[in-house]
């Protein structure tokens, strides 16, 4: 590996610059476009999910301070508390003040309906829809001349309570995806292009292929392209997951939104918008999201039944009973109840009461739930697959270890020697030696003469001694003669030490394995989760973390297509994937997977595009997932249990099975059995955090 020791600037957040608004290339508009259909939960923008968190949060509350004067004025509720109130007019108030609640605080549920039976999807809205309608018009023919007893309280609290369970839920989930938006950002706004001599600086927008473009020492590559002149080292590890900066000499391919270290290039322009790599891979990451946002949740799954009982069961109801001639009054309340009853209000809490705490005690946890459907769904994993880098290694290079050819120099001495030409570098070798001088607490000394040599490595004189640290490619070049050694197995990087043109030893670099890494891959084993080891760098470093760490099998050189081409062929195979990564170019396998986790201590861009976040970029964090998954998953279960069970006797019975042995379900009977079940939920809901401490 070559060792060019070129300045090299840490590199800036690649977020820190957001896009221009002004340029409109053909990346910048599909991003926008795209970031509007996109959506890592539900389908909005981040600030426009804030805003809906704002509007069920307004119309919760105006909805629940006008339903106290709509129950307290019920008949249903004064017979089943005992006390009597004449207000004139009662019924036209309680009319009045129901359809403001029916049509602003209901209007959600309404839309959600006109949505939902559009796309042939019943769910949770068409039954809340359904019910608040049915409700509704039914009370107001009560009103209006009807025989019977309206349901108005029963259609307040069925909004306020389903109002409550989307905001608790809403708030509890952070926002939608914002990943198209920051691919987008991290490519400059303008280029300096070079045209007859002259530097000129332009909109990304109007570049063109084969114009001639200068990147400056720490600037971003405004377009993918090829080097005419100039060197330096291009950190892509955003881009490809290559761990180390590239080295980039003429002729060599480079490609926009890279960040450049401390040389100067020239760069003819190849490919830009719709062309460039990173627009290729926001297309991957659009249309994995396209397909992943069509899965329904577990509440979702239980609405949709519920609502085919309650349209069967309400119609059928009536029916019977016209058809055993009993009077149509009679008849239409018996299937009003039925249908309302059928609505369980404790559904509308079931789960996002579960979903609530989940989500707080994960996050306590270190894990950032933003996808509740991939969440519910991680008790299913059957395959996990490890990006490398960042992920179970650490994504910085630090000494492994430190050889000596001969009993003449010492470890220590070498290292020390090192450190006193490294010091004057910022190259990512140079630096793993210094902190590995500091852990030892070597003093490191003073030089002088101290030069690059280009492509190879650098040197300079310690203590009166010529030191060089270099890289393989020149001992080969030089026909250096050193011992038979091990200096390149199983590392991503070796250097040799020269002293006064002597070689004295060699020190072995490697990007360090997590300590938590072999643990978390022993707790999936246990419970029988495949894991698989996927990674831009080359065989023989692949080959060395998945030895050591004992994973069922590993990819190399792999690019982002290949990683999302990777996920689809095991969920061809019915394997349930989640992907964990930590950069840009794990953003396309992260929406692709059943379940996408990013490392926290990765890009913005992974973590958008991912559904859960390890925030302490703790690999054992995924076991805790998956065991969060499974309870929260059972709590759930329970809740929708205790939800709707009780319409297996409520249902019969409102609908008048045993009328002839005297027993009939009243609405008032009903609406208590409900509110007793949403109390139930509640409790059961609180149960879980004793569960998942």
């Amino acid at each position: 590996m070559d060792h060019s020791h070129q300045h090299h600037h840490h590199p800036e957040d690649h977020a820190a610059h957001k896009a221009n608004n002004k340029v409109k290339t053909d990346l910048a508009e599909k991003t926008v476009h795209a970031h509007e259909k996109a959506g890592g939960h539900g389908e909005h923008g981040h600030d426009h999910h804030a805003m809906m968190i704002d509007d069920f949060k307004k119309r919760f509350w105006i909805s629940l301070v006008l339903s106290v004067p709509v129950i307290v004025l019920s008949p249903m509720v004064q017979h089943i508390l005992g006390y009597t109130l004449e207000v004139p007019y009662a019924g036209y108030i309680a009319f009045l003040l129901s359809s403001v609640i029916f049509f602003y605080g209901g209007w959600p549920f309404l839309t959600g309906l006109k949505d939902e039976v559009k796309k042939g999807a019943p769910g949770m809205m068409t039954l809340i829809g359904v019910a608040i309608t049915v409700a509704y018009v039914y009370s107001t023919a009560i009103v209006f001349g009807l025989k019977g007893m309206d349901f108005f309280w029963e259609l307040a609290t069925l909004i306020v309570i389903m109002l409550l369970g989307h905001w608790i839920e809403m708030k509890s989930v952070m926002g939608a995806s914002k990943a198209l938006e920051l691919l987008v950002s991290m490519m400059p706004s303008e280029a300096h292009v070079i045209r007859n001599g002259q530097m000129v600086n332009i909109p990304i927008s109007e570049l063109q292929k084969d114009d001639l473009i200068q990147v400056k020492p720490g600037e971003k590559v405004p377009a993918d392209g090829l080097v005419e002149s100039g060197e330096s080292y291009l950190n892509e590890s955003m881009l490809t997951g290559e761990s180390k900066p590239a080295q980039k000499v003429k002729g060599d391919k480079v490609i926009g939104g890279s960040i450049n270290g401390n040389g100067s290039l020239q760069v003819r322009v190849q490919n830009t918008g719709k062309d460039s790599y990173l627009n290729k891979v926001i297309n991957l990451v659009q249309e994995a999201q396209k397909t992943k946002s069509e899965t329904q949740n577990l509440a979702d799954r239980a609405a949709k039944w519920l609502t085919y009982v309650a349209l069967f069961a309400g119609f059928a109801t009536l029916a019977v009973w016209l058809m055993l001639g009993a009077e149509f009054a009679f008849a239409l309340e018996r299937m009003v109840t039925v249908m309302v009853i059928s609505c369980p209000h404790a559904l509308g809490l079931a789960v996002p009461l579960v979903v609530a705490i989940s989500t707080a005690v994960s996050a306590r946890n270190g894990l950032l739930i933003r996808n509740r459907t991939a969440f519910e769904n991680s008790r299913m994993i059957t395959t996990i697959i490890f990006d490398k880098t960042g992920t179970l290694t650490k994504g910085s290079h630090e000494v492994a270890e430190v050889v000596t050819f001969n009993n003449a120099i010492t470890e220590t001495e070498m290292l020390r020697l090192a450190a006193g030409v490294e010091q004057h570098s910022e190259h990512y070798i140079s630096q793993g030696i210094l902190r590995k001088a500091k852990e030892q607490n070597i003093t490191v000394p003073a030089s002088e003469n101290f030069h690059y040599l280009p492509g190879k490595g650098l040197e300079g004189t310690v203590g009166g001694k010529d030191v060089k640290v270099v890289g393989p490619n020149y001992i080969q070049e030089f026909k250096i003669a050193v011992p038979e050694n091990k200096a390149e197995e199983g590392v991503e990087t070796a250097v040799y030490v020269l002293v006064d043109q002597q070689p004295v030893g060699y020190i072995k670099l490697r990007d360090q394995i997590r300590d938590e890494s072999a643990e978390a891959i022993a707790v999936l084993k246990k419970n029988g989760i495949k894991n698989l080891l996927l990674t831009g760098d080359n065989e023989r470093v692949a080959q060395n973390v998945s030895d050591k760490l004992q994973v069922d099998g590993f990819m190399a050189n792999v690019l982002p297509h290949q990683k999302q081409e990777k996920v689809k062929e095991l969920q061809a195979q019915n394997e349930f994937v989640a992907m964990t990564g930590d950069g840009v170019n794990d953003a396309p396998a992260l929406a692709q997977a059943d379940v996408g986790i990013a490392v926290g201590s990765g890009t913005d861009v992974a973590a958008e595009t991912a559904d859960i976040i390890l925030v302490n970029s703790n690999p054992q964090d995924i076991a805790s997932l998956i065991l969060f998954g499974k309870a929260t998953y059972r709590k759930m279960i329970q809740n929708l249990i205790w939800a709707t069970g009780y319409n297996v006797i409520a249902l019969p019975l409102a609908a008048g099975v045993l009328y002839n042995w005297g027993i009939m379900i009243s609405p008032a009977v009903g609406a208590v059995l409900m509110s007793l079940s949403t109390i139930i939920v509640a409790i059961n809901a609180q149960f879980l955090r004793k569960e998942l401490k």
